[in-house]
């Protein structure tokens, strides 16, 4: 049994994070989940959301957006977009986001094409406000 995982988070421009953690929390499509040392292979997608891991006691938290996670043999491997540590992200900026969003969507109905991305748009605005405000 192993006691540590690694975790791996790539964005198209960059490797933000490839270090050993004890636990990691992730948003997946379906709902949160966990995964801890010697999980059970799988592959998940993710939406916007907080993804957060412990190491030696402390819990990190970073905005992700939409995108995929796969565990194998103690490597958790994160694909999204887009991906923010806190003191990388401007509230001002997610403030405005947040309100850009939401007046997307009060012109978008559930049926129009645009509706979903608008949804992961304000989520990911959301989420991103959210890390920047609370860490």
């Amino acid at each position: 049994m192993a006691d540590i995982l690694r975790l791996r988070l790539v964005t198209p421009e960059r490797l933000l994070l490839d270090e050993e953690v004890d636990e990691v929390t992730a948003p997946g499509t379906v709902g949160e989940f966990g995964v801890f040392p010697d999980h059970a292979t799988f592959l998940s997608s993710l939406q916007p959301g907080r993804l957060s891991y412990k190491q030696n006691g402390h819990t990190q938290s970073l905005a992700v957006s939409d995108g995929f996670a796969e565990v194998v043999d103690n490597l958790m491997t994160v694909l999204c977009t887009e991906a923010a540590y806190a003191n990388e992200i401007d509230a001002a900026q997610a403030q405005e986001a947040v309100r850009e969003a939401e007046a997307a969507l009060g012109n978008l109905s559930p049926t129009d094409a645009g509706f979903e991305d608008a949804q992961n748009t304000l989520r990911l605005a959301q989420v991103r406000l959210d890390v920047a405000s609370n860490g």
